[in-house]
């Protein structure tokens, strides 16, 4: 019986010899490929595989993803894989891109206990901290943990957009936007959570305002 790694291996086999009959020249092309316009920062979740969910084949998105898609700034794996993205690859746009029932967030917000991780997920708590009169209106625990994903996101472009890296692309003129969205598991729809910045004090003020906006459709 053929074990499950070697599996993998097989499958590898067959995909690379797919791709070949389909399009003799895809990994010619896509060996010369590394100028992606996009930089996706996302979930670890492996339901959340990015280039899939928007259509775009390898070599088109750029991509970081670490549990509960987090832009800490002592992070240095996070802020050098933006730094390479817009300081070299020079992509147009960064996608902060969570998802609804994302399990890191959950536990964060319901205060439960993991191991290591949970001191990674306290940068999930300070948000959760910072709304928490907004998220105690919420009676519904799944409409709540729905708000507490898009909170994330949002707080995380803010984050990326107080980093040197993007304060610098946009001093020197570099165009760059920072979106913040949200997968749906369950359809595989992508929600803009419509808090795109150009700049810092832009981001800063559509969270602010996405924030109350939200509270008021909810009341």
């Amino acid at each position: 019986m053929m074990d499950v790694v070697d599996q993998l291996f097989e499958n590898n086999r067959r995909w690379a010899q797919q791709k070949c009959e389909e399009d003799p020249d895809f990994f010619t092309r896509l060996l010369n490929q590394q100028s992606p316009e996009y930089l996706w920062i996302g979930c670890s979740d492996s339901r959340v595989p990015a280039n899939q969910i928007v259509g775009l084949a390898p070599g088109e998105v750029f991509v970081h993803r670490n549990v509960a898609n987090q832009i800490v700034h002592t992070d240095l794996n996070a802020l050098s894989v933006i730094q390479y993205a817009v300081d070299a690859l020079r992509v147009k746009h960064i996608l902060i891109v969570g998802h609804y029932g994302c399990g890191g967030v959950q536990a964060a917000l319901n205060d439960n206990r993991i191991g290591l991780i949970d001191n990674w997920l306290r940068h999930v708590q300070d948000v959760r901290d910072r709304h928490r009169d907004m998220l105690g209106t919420i009676d519904d625990p799944k409409h709540r943990l729905d708000r507490m994903c898009e909170l994330n996101v949002m707080q995380q472009v803010v984050n990326v957009c107080q980093t040197s890296v993007l304060r610098e692309a946009w001093e020197r003129g570099q165009k760059v936007t920072v979106h913040g969205w949200c997968y749906d598991l369950a359809d595989g729809i992508i929600r803009d959570l419509e808090v795109s910045a150009g700049c810092r004090d832009e981001a800063i003020e559509l969270y602010l305002d996405a924030g109350s906006r939200c509270l008021r459709e909810r009341a």
